[in-house]
């Protein structure tokens, strides 16, 4: 009678934790041209999400996750379908490098902690593959078009170096989010607040932001207070290490930084090739990031999806 009574204990702690998700039947909910979504695709991704940021599974927080996550999933489906016109290689050492870094240097405790939450793992690595494959399809394509000049950098540096005896360095991270006509700035900057407040920002970079920072939880790293915007120094200069700025808004776009550091250097003690290599990286970022939306935004707009 014990075994019996701990077995259905256990089968109604089971059903009301798939209710949660609705019925377990894998069914079409979204087509995007020929590739399908699935409520078990959904589902996994939504339990994914709420597991890896250490977020409770209950009805409220996988309600809120409903409608981000199935943006997600067509927006990767739309990458899977415009790189089957392209041969990009699946990157074994990015994705096990990534995996090394999010899982502190132990992927197999990472894995344990998707089996024993009953998430599919090969999902989670397609994603990471997608989103890998999208950026070198964006980079291959676009490289080109980014000319950033030596002479220009070069001016930049010369004039923070010359511009003042001392100069602050920010180190930053940072989320950057889409919003549409489907939802107000102010309802999304609150949504990604309130994510922030209850998750952390690096948790809500890993699983939100669009940047290519994102694999990275947000990081930018140190910049130089005169290779940022008047806007964005003027986001930062009153921050604590550990605050983070009020939204920024970028056209159909939103931006927060996190300042994580600040420090003042003198400025013949610059070391000026590091700071080229920043100036540079974060002007050749942000243009790829400028493109990767761009020619998403028009495959959508140009694909029949169906809910």
């Amino acid at each position: 009678m014990k075994i019996k009574l701990l077995f259905l204990i256990l089968l109604m702690n089971l059903t009301n934790y798939k209710d949660l998700l609705g019925n377990i039947n894998s069914k079409i909910i979204v087509k995007v041209e020929n590739e399908i979504i699935t409520n078990y695709e959904l589902k996994n991704k939504i339990l994914t999400t709420l597991v890896l940021s250490n977020q409770e599974i209950n009805q409220k927080n996988i309600d809120n996750l409903k409608k981000t996550v199935l943006d997600q999933l067509i927006h990767l489906k739309l990458k899977k379908i415009e790189l089957l016109k392209y041969k990009i290689p699946k990157d074994e050492k990015r994705i096990n490098a990534y995996l090394s870094s999010i899982s502190r240097n132990n992927i197999q405790n990472f894995k344990e902690k998707f089996r024993n939450n009953g998430l599919n793992f090969e999902l989670y690595l397609d994603d990471i593959d997608t989103e890998f494959r999208w950026q070198k399809l964006i980079y291959s394509i676009y490289q080109k078009k980014i000319n950033i000049s030596d002479d220009a950098v070069a001016k930049e540096i010369d004039k923070i170096v010359k511009s003042q005896s001392t100069v602050t360095e920010f180190e930053l991270s940072e989320i950057e989010v889409d919003f549409n006509s489907n939802q107000s700035y102010e309802d999304k900057v609150d949504e990604i607040s309130q994510k922030i407040n209850k998750i952390g920002f690096e948790n809500v970079a890993l699983n939100f932001s669009i940047s290519t920072t994102a694999s990275k939880k947000g990081y930018l790293g140190w910049l130089n207070e005169k290779s940022l915007s008047n806007e964005i120094y003027d986001a930062l200069v009153n921050l604590n290490p550990g605050d983070y700025t009020n939204p920024i808004r970028k056209q159909n776009k939103i931006l927060f930084l996190k300042l994580n550091n600040k420090r003042i250097t003198n400025s013949d003690e610059v070391d000026k090739e590091k700071l080229k290599s920043k100036i540079i990286e974060k002007k050749r970022n942000d243009l790829f990031n400028l493109y990767s939306q761009s020619r998403l935004s028009k495959l959508r707009n140009s694909s029949y999806i169906q809910y």
